[in-house]
């Protein structure tokens, strides 16, 4: 197996924590379901989020989704000007039989803007 990193991102319509968790779940089972991958295979997750967001950390929402044992991270992201606002971003670390090129990123709802080539 080889150590691959998936990217994805999502938006959030408010800052709550409730609707955080439901769209930190919705990002991570589709970057699983699209990779074919079980929480055994993922190896690390390094979650941001824009400064806008403060109601949670979305490794909280993965956590409840199964993923107690895997090492997670969560950072805030630097303010540029002019970017998205609520956006959650994640780099997934998992054990892949695949070639690079093969890895699916996703990106969803508002979030499509910032990647319209890997926009699912």
């Amino acid at each position: 197996m080889t150590v691959r990193a998936i990217r994805g991102a999502i938006s959030l319509d408010v800052d709550e924590k409730q609707h955080l968790h439901d769209r930190t779940r919705e990002l991570v089972s589709a970057l699983m379901q699209e990779n074919g991958l079980t929480t055994d295979d993922v190896i690390s997750a390094i979650f941001t989020v824009t400064p806008d967001i403060v109601s949670d950390f979305p490794a909280a929402a993965a956590r409840e989704m199964g993923f107690g044992a895997v090492p997670l991270m969560c950072a805030q992201e630097i303010p540029v000007p002019g970017a998205l606002p609520r956006i959650v971003r994640v780099m997934m670390h998992a054990e892949m039989d695949v070639p690079r090129d093969a890895v699916s990123h996703v990106y969803l709802r508002d979030a499509v803007a910032l990647r319209r080539d890997l926009a699912q």
